[in-house]
């Protein structure tokens, strides 16, 4: 499954173009954030992505969850996304 980090400084609209190609090309994609402005960015994006993939059928879910990752050696708790068709 491909995943999809997101930043507080990400561009939603931008991001859910990525998201809509992956779910197009792979059918599932994973979003990862870590900090309320980059869960706040994929959560818009997230939004955004179903806009994008309605025309063709598609409707999605996202199924949020805590993910252990690590940034510069040290461990975070991120936010993922785990984003599918319906």
């Amino acid at each position: 499954m491909d995943v999809l980090k997101v930043s507080a400084q990400s561009k939603p609209k931008s991001v859910a173009g990525a998201l809509a190609a992956v779910l197009r090309e792979k059918g599932s994609a994973e979003v990862q954030a870590v900090g309320a402005g980059a869960v706040n960015q994929a959560v818009k994006a997230i939004a955004i992505t179903r806009g994008f993939v309605a025309p063709n059928g598609m409707d999605i879910i996202a199924i949020p969850a805590f993910a252990e990752i690590q940034i510069d050696g040290e461990d975070r708790t991120a936010i993922k996304f785990i984003v599918e068709p319906r």
